[in-house]
């Protein structure tokens, strides 16, 4: 049974290979950074079991790799469970955030997608980098670099916490 002193985030995309681990990795940077490792747990899933048991893309661990982030793990499935053990669930893009909602039978107000954490004008869905060139796997970094610290701030309840529903 977790911990109910520490608060749990999970990461959600599609293979749990490319995005949420690399979000995961971010993540796990920016609470070590705070001095929170005993604070929060962070993980990741994929709302398709394809992948499980996979080793992150090779891509997008040299991607992170070159900001100075260790993207490991192996690819799980999320589960019903996933969205009672965890205070916070992020989906990467709405696709994944209407999985999430068919999974649970309806939507969940601590469920919310990632770009509900970063400024206007950014994109609504991070990218799938996977079937595109390198420079998607930068992109993607960029924008959850750029929602880490919003994310936090959430999840650990400071003033900068986003609405309370998800964006449409």
């Amino acid at each position: 049974m977790p911990d109910p002193t520490r608060r749990r985030i999970l990461f959600v995309c599609m293979g749990n290979i490319c995005r949420s681990p690399a979000a995961e990795a971010v993540l796990r940077r920016l609470v070590a950074g705070r001095g929170l490792d005993g604070e929060v747990d962070v993980d990741s899933a994929g709302t398709i079991r394809y992948h499980a048991g996979d080793p992150p893309d090779p891509r997008m661990q040299r991607a992170g790799s070159e900001r100075g982030l260790t993207i490991d793990g192996r690819a799980r499935q999320v589960t019903l469970d996933d969205l009672d053990a965890f205070d916070r669930v992020i989906a990467l893009d709405r696709d994944n955030l209407a999985d999430l909602e068919r999974l649970a039978g309806g939507r969940r107000e601590h469920v919310r997608l990632l770009s509900d954490y970063l400024p206007d004008g950014e994109p609504v869905d991070v990218p799938d980098p996977y079937w595109g060139g390198e420079r998607g796997f930068e992109e993607v970094l960029d924008l959850l670099e750029r929602a880490a610290e919003a994310i936090l701030d959430d999840l650990l309840g400071k003033p900068e916490s986003p609405p309370e529903s998800p964006a449409e």
